[in-house]
């Protein structure tokens, strides 16, 4: 897989909460016109797309803000996490509460709560400010914090 797209309404809000990830901005572009509308099944379509890479360069995600047609909402922001269909993208950081503190300084706003997987990992899942849905998962040492 090459990337995973979310289409948003607040196309720089996104951009400062997955920065806040570690990610960096690869691309921008506007793209529209009679194939792309031919591609996604539209007439009219003009969108902006966002790519954005992972640190470590194997990961991307696509921002689209759809200016035509206009995008629509087909579920709730708060949709839950064993609605059907994706749900989340987990992201790997090395210090969990300090990327959950920066994070909630951009709207986020965790789901239930921080918890430690055996002696592995301290998870957590996090609603962004358009109510996408992502897992942050430190891996632990020998330890048992929590």
């Amino acid at each position: 897989m090459d990337n995973v797209l979310f289409v948003v309404e607040n196309l720089q809000g996104e951009i400062a909460f997955f920065r806040e990830l570690g990610m960096e901005l690869e691309g921008q572009a506007v793209v529209e016109g009679e194939s792309v509308g031919r591609l996604v099944g539209f007439t009219g379509v003009r969108s902006e797309i966002v790519t954005m890479r992972t640190p470590d360069g194997h990961g991307r995600i696509e921002l689209d803000k759809f200016h035509a047609p206009p995008p629509v909402r087909t579920e709730p922001v708060n949709t839950p996490v064993n609605a059907l269909g994706l749900r989340r993208i987990m992201f790997a950081v090395d210090d969990l509460e300090d990327t959950l503190g920066r994070l909630r300084n951009h709207g986020a706003e965790l789901i239930g709560e921080v918890v430690q997987y055996e002696h592995g990992y301290k998870l957590c899942y996090v609603r962004g400010p358009e109510g996408i849905i992502i897992a942050l998962a430190e891996e632990l040492g020998n330890s048992d914090e929590i």
